[in-house]
């Protein structure tokens, strides 16, 4: 899909989208349409009771007048309400609107919008995003319907008075775009195909943007004492890898890194703690947060993000087979810390513990934050509408939970305490895998602590409740897969890391 921004309110197209605030009051695109009209549009908004409120719309085909075959006013709600999330929504539900019509091209003509959270430039720029997360597909699988299935709208063009100014806003934030969409595909490909040496493979092509890519199998996991990853595919025929992304954008070129790590288990059945089909069905998404790390590793690097980024992903598969990891079994981590394991479905830990030691003492970083569809608790406890922060400093929590409201990733802080550790207090290891039956999603985030170096400011996500979703239920999401991770990841080193 191509996007274009022009200076000049433009009334000639296949569809134009124009809006008005609460009252309503019409915009200037509004207006102007009214007058081509001779007063139709006034009047079909009159019969449709539209009053701006957000979400309300009116569709009109093939207007008399005007020059388009198809003419849809939003409400925009109350202009000092309206911000660059409302815009992304705005602009997402207007082209499912048109998804699938006779349309190729499409304007969206707000100019004039005053008092808004967001406006010229930014408001543009959030236009066309969020056109463009909207715009998202994966039928690479499919061989039927594909015509029906088709995005029919080729070209967005956004009117605004200042046309370069927003080219080059938006082009930021299409970075950040293309990293979402990288990390929905890898989420919503089959286990068949992306295995771990799969997903490492796919990663290699990204050294072009810029990113040193490395690849850890198993042999060279083993000389480092990474029993506890080692552990969780022992089972599989795939091998497992260890991928590792580095960014080197800053100024200060020996500046410590950011790092993030990412638990990628491309399929996780349960080992031979084996789940139930039904909760073993979209275990295929059980790399979210790996899909996550590579996305936003992606965005920084094609954006040129004037930061030291690195990205440490523990890819592996949780298989049953004679080989596999036993409940009871004790491994011993890269720590040197000792883990009995008494339900081998609880691995994400696991792969996790080696993966955050390793990035702590290869890159002696300034923080770190790991991402993980970790624990269906995460679930009982936020839904689907937030992923569960967990740190151990309160600065970056705070910062966490800023990005991730601007982004439209919104997070909420869980507990940390010495009284969770007693619950998984092991008879004959240093710590055992699982809790009791309460505060799931904490113990798990008490293990991880343990891997986590003294004075290293580190979070943890669960993203269990945001990685993917039944049905589209979110306008900027058309898909299984939402690609949650890169945008929350990308603000919070724009806003906090950057030279």
């Amino acid at each position: 899909m191509q996007f274009t921004f022009t200076a000049a309110a433009v009334v000639e197209s296949d569809a134009l989208v124009v809006g008005a605030t609460e009252g309503p009051e019409l915009l200037p695109a509004a207006v102007k349409a009214d007058r081509a009209s001779r007063g139709a549009v006034g009047r079909a908004l009159v019969a449709s009771r539209f009053t701006g409120k957000p979400g309300q719309c009116v569709e009109i085909l093939a207007p008399a007048g005007l020059k388009v075959s198809r003419l849809i006013v939003v409400g925009l709600g109350k202009a000092g309400d309206f911000d660059a999330a409302a815009a992304e929504g705005l602009a997402a539900g207007a082209l499912g609107r048109i998804k699938g019509g006779a349309e190729t091209e499409v304007v969206i003509d707000l100019i004039g919008l005053k008092g808004a959270k967001v406006e010229g430039v930014e408001l543009a720029a959030h236009l066309a995003l969020g056109a463009k997360l909207k715009s998202y597909t994966f039928d690479r699988y499919r061989t039927k319907d594909l015509e029906d299935r088709a995005q029919t709208v080729k070209k967005i063009t956004i009117a605004t008075g200042e046309a370069a100014a927003a080219r080059r806003a938006f082009a930021r934030l299409e970075a950040v775009a293309d990293g979402v969409f990288l990390a929905r595909d890898l989420v919503n490909e089959p286990p068949n195909v992306l295995s771990p040496v799969e997903f490492a493979r796919r990663a290699k092509g990204l050294a072009k943007l810029g990113l040193k890519v490395s690849v850890l199998g198993e042999a060279q996991m083993k000389r480092l004492g990474m029993g506890a990853l080692l552990g969780v595919g022992q089972g599989s025929e795939r091998e497992s890898q260890l991928l590792v992304l580095q960014w080197n954008g800053s100024r200060k070129k020996t500046a410590a890194p950011i790092a993030f790590v990412g638990k990628g288990l491309c399929f996780d059945s349960g080992g031979l703690s084996l789940k139930p089909g039904n909760s073993m069905m979209g275990m295929k998404g059980d790399m979210g947060g790996a899909a996550a790390v590579i996305g936003t590793l992606r965005a920084l690097a094609v954006r040129k993000a004037k930061v030291n980024a690195v990205g440490v992903i523990a890819l592996a598969e949780n298989m049953p087979d004679g080989g596999a990891q036993r409940p009871d079994d004790v491994v011993i981590s890269m720590s040197g810390q000792t883990i009995e394991v008494l339900n081998t479905d609880a691995e994400g830990r696991l792969v996790l513990a080696d993966a955050l030691w390793y990035a702590q003492t290869k890159f002696k970083p300034r923080a770190v934050i790991d991402l993980a569809t970790l624990t269906g608790a995460i679930m009982v406890a936020l839904g689907s509408e937030h992923a569960g922060l967990f740190s151990n400093n309160d600065t970056l929590a705070a910062n966490l939970t800023a990005a991730g409201k601007a982004a439209g990733e919104p997070v909420w802080r869980m507990p940390l305490g010495k009284g969770y550790d007693k619950l998984i207090k092991s008879k004959i290891a240093d710590m055992k895998n699982i809790g009791g039956a309460h505060a799931g999603s904490i113990t798990a985030a008490q293990f991880l602590q343990r891997f986590v170096q003294d004075k290293t400011a580190w979070a943890h996500l669960d993203i269990a409740g945001v990685a993917w979703q039944d049905g589209e239920q979110k306008p900027l999401i058309p898909s299984w897969s939402t690609g949650w991770g890169v945008r929350i990841l990308d603000r919070l080193v724009a806003d906090n890391y950057e030279d």
